[in-house]
């Protein structure tokens, strides 16, 4: 009989910022549960994933992804619905292969949103990119935890991160938290995060031209999101996943 796994703490930085009450009624069912994914040599492949709203409203994806050399692979994915949710994601890349992450949180009332990414270049040559955009409103909080980490001898990586949020109202709270470890000497890594509101300024420029207040930040809310899809390349994935995105933001504001 396999033992259950301990349900985390917030020692364990990874889940630094979960709803551990919310999660310890489903974690007997969920512990250790991770869905396998490996790219072959030389193969592409891509995966969007939304989270869905169950009872008890707790949602946990966790994908583990192995890059064979040469190998891409490119994630987009929506954090939303749950009043806990969370994609948690682990890539390992070998030689010459490309992650590609782009995310969106978009939270209201009293959710808990996060994606937490753990991204290893264990040979030289990969590049990874992982670009979150959240939106929150009322007392809702979204995190992304992003680690790269670089081995030893896996030179001339080429690594970034770019997690920006939104909050809609200042009881809302936004964590970021990239997170570089690098062990090689010839990379390129770099990350950025910000978090702000909605600037006044453009609003008032978008009312002068005619533009009704709502819809004006519906638009400027559509174009901060955005960036998160722009590298999905299948038109179809790509209408899509923006449209589930533009439903809830229609919800939340």
């Amino acid at each position: 009989m396999t033992e259950t796994l301990p349900l985390p703490t917030r020692r364990d930085e990874a889940w630094r910022y979960a709803d551990l009450d919310a999660l310890a009624p489903v974690w007997p069912d969920i512990a250790g549960k991770r869905e396998e994914i490996v790219v072959g040599a030389g193969d592409s492949a891509n995966r969007q994933l939304i989270l869905e709203p169950a009872d008890p409203n707790v949602a946990v994806e966790t994908l583990a992804i192995r890059l064979e050399k040469g190998a891409r692979f490119a994630l987009h994915c929506l954090a939303i619905d749950a009043d806990y949710g969370r994609i948690a994601v682990e890539v390992t890349l070998a030689e010459g292969a490309h992650f590609e992450l782009g995310g969106a949180i978009l939270g209201t009332g009293d959710q808990t949103l996060e994606i937490v990414t753990d991204v290893r270049h264990v040979e030289p040559g990969g590049t990874s990119n992982q670009v979150v955009r959240s939106v929150l409103g009322e007392t809702a909080t979204g995190s992304f935890l992003g680690k790269v980490s670089v081995a030893r001898d896996a030179q001339k990586i080429d690594a970034s991160q770019s997690v920006k949020a939104m909050l809609l109202d200042r009881t809302a709270t936004a964590n970021a938290k990239p997170e570089l470890e690098i062990f090689a000497d010839d990379v390129k890594c770099a990350h950025g995060a910000t978090v702000g509101e909605l600037d006044k300024q453009a609003l008032f420029y978008l009312a002068s031209r005619g533009i009704p207040p709502a819809e004006a930040r519906r638009l400027m809310l559509q174009a901060f999101i955005a960036d998160a899809f722009v590298s999905l390349e299948d038109e179809a994935a790509h209408d899509a996943i923006e449209a589930k995105a533009l439903a809830v933001l229609e919800a939340i504001t």
